[in-house]
This record gives C-alpha cells, sequence and structure tokens, in this order.
C-alpha cells in the first residue's frame, strides 16, 4: 500500500502537496532512560558504538526516506529539535524536525523511543491542494484516501484497482494480510530485476544516493539542535 500510495501522488490524485507529516513513534527506551545504570548498558544509547545519534539514527532516518521516497521530492532544508532526557545522556531519544521542501512545501518528522506504550508507530500523513492520503504500518493493509467533500475511501492490496507496481509487491490474493519479510523481500526482488533489466517502474529499491542522504539527514539534525535550532540544508 505504500507503493499504491507513492503511485496515487506521482498520478497526481491528490494534486500538489501542501503538507508531509510523518511520525515513526516506540516506547521501548522508556522503562530503560529513568534508571541510571541500566541506560549505561544499552549499546543503542553508548556513542562508541552507535555514533552521534541514537533515535534519529535508527528510527528518525526510515521517516526520512519515507518522506522523500513517497512524496518523489527531495527535502531542501531541516530544523531539529532533539530530546535527551537527561544531562550526561549523549545521544538523542526523542525529537521533531521541520521540514521545507520548497517555499511553499512543508513538513513534519516526529521520532521517539520515548513515546510510553508505543510499538512501532510509524504512521504517513501527506496532503495535496485535491486530497490527502494516510497509512499506518501497524495496520498497512489500508490505505486511507481523503477527498474534499467526499467519504473516506480505503484502498486494500490485491485489488484490481491498485496500480501496476503495487500488485507487483503483492504476492496473496485480497484478504490475506501481506507480512513484514514479505516487504523486504520486495526490495531484493527490485534489485534482481533491475539486474535482469526488468521494466524500470517494478524495480522499486533503494541505492547508494538514499543511504547518502540518511547519514546527511543525521548529521544535520545533531548539527541543527546544538546549533541552537537552527535551519541547516541538506
Amino acid at each position: 500500500m505504500v507503493r499504491q500510495l507513492r503511485e496515487m501522488i506521482k498520478n497526481d490524485i491528490i494534486g500538489s502537496i501542501q503538507k508531509v507529516d510523518v511520525q515513526y513513534y516506540q516506547g521501548w527506551i522508556n522503562p530503560i532512560i529513568h534508571q541510571k545504570k541500566l541506560r549505561n548498558t544499552i549499546w543503542r544509547l553508548n556513542p562508541e558504538k552507535v555514533g552521534i545519534s541514537c533515535c534519529i539514527g535508527d528510527i528518525g532516518t526510515h521517516a526520512f526516506n519515507m518522506a522523500e521516497y513517497l512524496t518523489g521530492m527531495k527535502i531542501k532544508s531541516i530544523l531539529a529539535d532533539l530530546n535527551y532526557l537527561y544531562e550526561e545522556n549523549t545521544l538523542d531519544i526523542d525529537g521533531t524536525i521541520l521540514l521545507r521542501y520548497s517555499k511553499h512545501v512543508k513538513g513534519v518528522i516526529r521520532a521517539s523511543q520515548i513515546a510510553t506504550g508505543e510499538e512501532n508507530s510509524l504512521q504517513v500523513k501527506i496532503y495535496g491542494t485535491k486530497g490527502g492520503l494516510k497509512w499506518n504500518q501497524e495496520n498497512p493493509n489500508e490505505l486511507h484516501v481523503l477527498k474534499e467533500g467526499n467519504p473516506v475511501q480505503i484502498y486494500k492490496p490485491g485489488n484490481a484497482y491498485n496500480s501496476d507496481v503495487s500488485l507487483d509487491g503483492t504476492k496473496l490474493p485480497p484478504g490475506h494480510p501481506e507480512g513484514i519479510f514479505d516487504a523486504m523481500a520486495n526490495i531484493y526482488l527490485g534489485v534482481a530485476k533491475a539486474i535482469r533489466n526488468e521494466p524500470f517502474n517494478l524495480c522499486e529499491f533503494p541505492v547508494l544516493k538514499d543511504g547518502v542522504r540518511g547519514m546527511k539527514f543525521i548529521e544535520s539534525c545533531v548539527a541543527s539542535h546544538k546549533n541552537g535550532n537552527t535551519w541547516i540544508d541538506l
């Protein structure tokens, strides 16, 4: 349904994009962070093992990748406000990042590992001049389509009304839930198709540039926060 969402944006179903809102909330660090001895034993909070960032480096980059992949647009600049919660904790565990795609297209990434009780809440909301699209990874088989003055529509995988690239990534008939491992396998399949010179529109996979942009995003978020929450160009 993520592929379907992207195709609907490409096909102008919601018009020109005006607002992008991506949330990635987890709560697993909350029971750890409040006990100093315990948090000092977690490798995710050890800069010697994890680098300059915990939350943004771990899950914030996924949200960033989604924000660029789905819209088909590159984020021009970001402003980050990160939360470390305790003074001696040197790695972020929560953050809000403002996004600028262009002068009139803006958005936000909200990432947290102290969202108490949350499991793996990756949510995408993209709004255009003619409508909006909403998707939630914890309910991945439903894509909500919002249109001005119309009832909400729910698209589900495997049905003929979906795009070719969506159906290409669907392994089961309608009503049979797809699994997260199938999503991973779709990436490997995309690489294999590219190697075999199959149609480019079915070769869906991230490339080296996507990884580099993810690293730049992490570095820029940390720099923006340390510079007093300033705008940083990507």
